[in-house]
């Protein structure tokens, strides 16, 4: 016989509600620099990225990156830009992650940063890459949120090494790495486009960080998630 459905009563001593924070505690960390807040996207917060990155990131006549990306035609680059921060959530491990972040100024995004690492409780190696909206560059702020995510890898992982790639020619991410003390670590090739071109690779080692005066960077929830990342 059909009949009218109805909700059982709730019950006051059943738990509450798991938050996203509770079930993916990446979603609580922090890292805060003097201008900028740097954390794990929400889904919504990635089509405000989208956004940001339909505002440009670069010339059209340039590509910085070692992936083309940026220049992937509608509506393949709004459904990659969703599935690569996806894939980066769904296939973590302790043993293989890339942490995307968002940084917001004011509450308003600007940009990404990401640290990446491979068998980090081994090695103890962090690479990173990072983007701004155009409206954003040349205002220092590259600098901030790389040295923001390397305070968090060296002081807050324990790492010892932080890798970093970038085209000769890009000379505001070049300028970054130099000014904040990383060495030439030797020549790569990348292809982003279907022609090689050579790449600079950079390396900053704990004793280097350590051996300068840096700005204050504040973390917040990394002991909640320090296990998801192998430290």
């Amino acid at each position: 016989m059909g009949g009218v459905y109805r909700r059982p009563p709730m019950d006051a001593d059943a738990p509450d509600p798991i938050t996203l924070e509770a079930a993916w505690p990446l979603f609580g960390l922090r890292i805060r620099s003097e201008h900028l807040e740097l954390r794990l996207p929400t889904d919504d917060e990635i089509l405000t990225m989208i956004d940001l990155a339909h505002d440009g990131i670069h010339p059209p006549d340039e590509m910085p990156f070692g992936v083309a990306w940026s220049v992937v035609p509608s509506p393949a680059f709004e459904r990659s830009f969703l599935q690569h921060h996806w894939a980066m959530r769904g296939g973590w491990t302790p043993q293989s992650w890339t942490l995307n972040l968002i940084v917001e100024m004011d509450g308003r995004p600007i940009g990404t940063q990401t640290v990446h690492a491979v068998d980090f409780a081994i090695h103890r190696i962090v690479d990173t890459g990072s983007w701004l909206g155009q409206a954003f560059q040349g205002k220092g702020f590259g600098k901030e949120m790389r040295a923001a995510v390397l305070a968090f890898a060296f002081d807050g992982l324990g790492a010892v090494v932080a890798e970093s790639a970038a085209f000769p020619e890009n000379l505001a991410s070049t300028g970054v790495s130099r000014s904040l003390g990383y060495e030439d670590n030797g020549l790569g090739a990348l292809a982003p486009q279907g022609v090689s071109r050579v790449s600079q690779r950079f390396r900053m080692t704990v004793e280097r960080w350590r051996s300068r005066p840096r700005p204050p960077v504040t973390i917040e929830g990394l002991d909640g998630c320090r296990d998801l990342f192998g430290a």
